[in-house]
Formats: C-alpha cells, sequence, structure tokens
C-alpha cells in the first residue's frame, strides 16, 4: 500500500510507451505485471516488430531476454497492449514514455559522436498533436543532456498554439533513465538497484514515484533535477565501459608477462574499494549503450570546452577496438599469418551471453577482419538469427574476400576447421567434450577462447592448441 503522504493528485489510469524496442517492450510488460490496475500500450511505427510481439509463439518475440515470455504470458491481452495505433494510444494516455532509438549522427554537425534525436523528435511532436488534457511525458532513451529541454520547447511551442485554439493540453517533462543489463533485464527490472527520476513538477514526479512504488522499495527512487537524471545515465555507462577497457589492458599485460587475467581479476575485485563486478576480461564490449553513450560524453566534453575530458573518455573507446584488433591479429599469428581459404569456426554472435542482441557486438568487427582476409567462417549462436548476422557484416565492410554460412550446432560449426574462436560465453559453450570435438577438426587446430570459457585440462589429450585471453604463455 503506497503512503498517502507520498501521492500525486495526478492519477495515472492509461500509459502510452513509443517504442516497443529492447527498453520499451520489457519495461512495459514488468510495469503491467506489476501494476495490474493500469493499462499500459505500447506502439512502435515497425509493423514487423509489433506483430512479433502480438504472437502466440512466444518463441517469436522480437527480443530474447530470460523470464521475458512469462511475463508477456501473463499481461499480455489483460493490460498490456502492443500496437500500431499512434494517434489512439498517444489520445488516451496520462503518461507517456518516449523510448525510441537514438543511434550515433553518421552526417551533419557532430556525426559520428553526437546522438541522433530525429525520431526522439518526432515522438515528441507526436505526443504535442495527439495528446489530449494534461500529460507527464517521460524520457526512456539513452539521451544527451539537456535533450529534456528540447522536448519541452517542442511541446511548450504546441501548447501555445493550442491555448491560442483554445484547446486544453498541458505537459510535464520527467527523465527516467534505464539501467538495464541484457541478458538480465527482466531482473534488473523487478529487483532494481535503483530508480533515477529527474523533473521540475513535484507532482508529475510523485506520480511517477507511486507507480514505482508498487514493488521498488522508496529508499531505492532517486529524484533529482532533469539534468542530473540524464547525465547520471551517460556517467554510469561510461563508468562501467571504463572497467572494461581497464581489465582488457591488463589483459594484454598478462600475456606479455605471464601473469594469469582471471587471478589477477580476483585479487583486484576483492578491494573493497574497487568491487568485483565488470571485471570479466573478454573481446570488449558491445549493445545499445556504451559506445553510444561515450561517444556522446566525448562530444559534449567538447561543445562545453572541455577537451581533456573529451580525450580521457575517447580512450576507452580506443582500447576497446584495440582489443578486438588484437584478437584478430593474434588469430592471424597462430595459423601461420594467414586465413586465406581457412575454415574457421565462430562461436558466439550475440554481444554477451542470454540475448540476441548483436549492436556492436566485438565478433562483428573480429569477424569481417576475417572475412577480409579471405577466412571461410562457420558461425554458430543459440539466438542470433542468420538475417541479422547478415545485416550485420554487409553493413559493417563490403570488401569481403572470404565467405561465412551458419551452423545449426557446435558439431556442425566445428567440423573441418583449422581453428575455433570462442567470442560469448554462452552456457553450452562450458563443458564441451574437446576430445570428441577435436575428432571433427583439422589438425594441427586452434582454440581460441576470448570468454575464458574452455579449462585447459579438459584439452591435454587432445591434438588442440589452446590461446586464452589473458593468460600468460
Amino acid at each position: 500500500m503506497i503512503n498517502s503522504l507520498n501521492m500525486s493528485p495526478i492519477k495515472i489510469r492509461k500509459i502510452c510507451c513509443i517504442g516497443a524496442g529492447y527498453v520499451g517492450g520489457p519495461t512495459m510488460s514488468v510495469i503491467a505485471d506489476r501494476c495490474p490496475e493500469l493499462e499500459i500500450r505500447v506502439v512502435d511505427i515497425n509493423k514487423e516488430r509489433i506483430a512479433a510481439w502480438n504472437d502466440s509463439d512466444l518463441n517469436k518475440l522480437p527480443i530474447f531476454e530470460p523470464g521475458l515470455d512469462q511475463i508477456i504470458s501473463r499481461t499480455r491481452g489483460r493490460n498490456l497492449f502492443f500496437s500500431s495505433e499512434m494517434k489512439k494510444s498517444i489520445f488516451g494516455a496520462d503518461m507517456i514514455f518516449i523510448s525510441v532509438n537514438t543511434p550515433t549522427k553518421t552526417k551533419g554537425l557532430g556525426a559520428g559522436q553526437a546522438s541522433d534525436l530525429s525520431w526522439l523528435e518526432a515522438s515528441a511532436r507526436q505526443v504535442a498533436k495527439y495528446a489530449n488534457g494534461h500529460t507527464i511525458v517521460v524520457e526512456k532513451s539513452t539521451l544527451p543532456v539537456r535533450t529534456a529541454q528540447a522536448i519541452k520547447e517542442i511541446l511548450n511551442t504546441a501548447n501555445r498554439e493550442n491555448q491560442k485554439n483554445k484547446i486544453s493540453k498541458t505537459f510535464s517533462v520527467l527523465s527516467n533513465p534505464e539501467f538495464l543489463a541484457e541478458g538480465t533485464a527482466i531482473k534488473d527490472l523487478e529487483n532494481p538497484d535503483r530508480v533515477l527520476i529527474g523533473g521540475e513538477d513535484p507532482d508529475a514526479v510523485k506520480a511517477l514515484v507511486n507507480i514505482y512504488l508498487n514493488w521498488v522499495p522508496r529508499k531505492q527512487i532517486i529524484c533529482t533535477n532533469l539534468w542530473s537524471s540524464e547525465l547520471s545515465k551517460l556517467a554510469a555507462n561510461a563508468f562501467l565501459a571504463q572497467r572494461i577497457s581497464s581489465i582488457n589492458s591488463i589483459s594484454a599485460f598478462c600475456e606479455a608477462t605471464g601473469a594469469d587475467i582471471q587471478e589477477v581479476a580476483t585479487a583486484i575485485g576483492m578491494d573493497k574499494r574497487i568491487g568485483n563486478q565488470f571485471l570479466c576480461a573478454g573481446p570488449g564490449f558491445g549493445g545499445s549503450c556504451f559506445k553510444k553513450d561515450i561517444l556522446n560524453l566525448v562530444y559534449l566534453s567538447g561543445y562545453f570546452g572541455l577537451p581533456e575530458v573529451a580525450n580521457y573518455w575517447n580512450q576507452v573507446l580506443l582500447l576497446n577496438t584495440w582489443q578486438q584488433d588484437r584478437i584478430y591479429k593474434i588469430v592471424l599469428e597462430k595459423l601461420f599469418g594467414t586465413v586465406g581459404g581457412k575454415n574457421i569456426a565462430i562461436l558466439g554472435f550475440s554481444f554477451k551471453a542470454n540475448t540476441n542482441d548483436t549492436r556492436e557486438s566485438p565478433a562483428i568487427r573480429i569477424a569481417s577482419d576475417l572475412l577480409e582476409e579471405g577466412a571461410l567462417l562457420s558461425i554458430y549462436d543459440p539466438k542470433v538469427s542468420f538475417k541479422r548476422i547478415r545485416e550485420d557484416l554487409e553493413q559493417f565492410s563490403s570488401n569481403n574476400q572470404g565467405t561465412w554460412k551458419m551452423a545449426s550446432s557446435i558439431p556442425d560449426a566445428l567440423e573441418n576447421v583449422d581453428a575455433v574462436l570462442i567470442l560469448t560465453a554462452w552456457d553450452e559453450f562450458f563443458g564441451l567434450d574437446w576430445n570428441s570435438l577435436a575428432s571433427l577438426m583439422r589438425s594441427p587446430a586452434w582454440i581460441f577462447d576470448t570468454r575464458s570459457v574452455v579449462n585447459r585440462k579438459d584439452i591435454e589429450d587432445t591434438s588442440l592448441n589452446l590461446w586464452k585471453l589473458g593468460e600468460g604463455n
């Protein structure tokens, strides 16, 4: 029961979320599950995506997240609806979440660094056009600092026009950034470390607080001003990415000196001032937010006259790319300086386990580099589709000398290969029978383990060679 002292005079009955992607879909599903009295409509102009959300086969949901299918089965059609009816959904909503994609700009001022806010701006204009009465507009996308000001200006301009035409519309703008890790998004939503709400209208803030109070303890809900909320999201992702680049830099040092990165990470992580999270060395970070948010931070730092800050954060990105290039060059070196015409298996294409998201996946760059050298790749991932892999590889490089195919299983991927490159830590890649799998591969074959999933003892009685990231030889 919500304490009456926290109650807002604004009563929320209907919610609309614009954007049915990795944030909007799962977030609204959990809210619908925890707040059955609310009617929630998730809208998207992508009709194919909406059809997938409405598919009776829960295995065909557009997003794979452990536990998501169970929540959808409980809520869809009860108080959670997926639709392409933008006008109707916005008109009836008391609160509207904007959760659209904000990719990095590819042209114009800030290209390669600044966020492209065209979809967010278009969404704000639709809200201004179709909203009815007083509407709370919530930023849910990852956004650069002071984006809320742009949304407010769009809504206020529309509001002035409405007043001239004697149409009663008012708006409050809040920032409520997501802090989700793909693969554990449902757990993160159901048991968050914190919920951050930024805003200037206390009644609107309380209205959103009251929704989260249905399952989140009040002490874990932080209320700030708009700008602190927006910056906190960018800063959190930048700090997490920095830790990954830091441990990856030490992994190269371990290989050069004979140290073991897992032992070093354990020793570092036991320091309570540092902690043990995000200290797993690997082929680099990926996902929809880390690179994009750091690029945003770099751009904004330059915009506000802070070049030293921009250079600092840009180095985190340079190290991430360097790690992927380094792995590719090690594969090349171990295979006698060439991969042209050689068969190489790639195990794992998603940027991390327990998700089908491939955005900025290290596998894209590494596979593309191998293809440009003429390698013949066999790619296996338990959740990523052939279509997704094809689009990623075609978008990243058009100068491929090699070819690739999709494998249906691990044994299928390893048939007659010269090497296997493990790039994602899926559970099924741990504890493999390498003695049996070695018979499928050409000799002398290599295992390149970038995720520490292979136990060296498991290959001692095989003809396989093993290189492990961060392990000195």
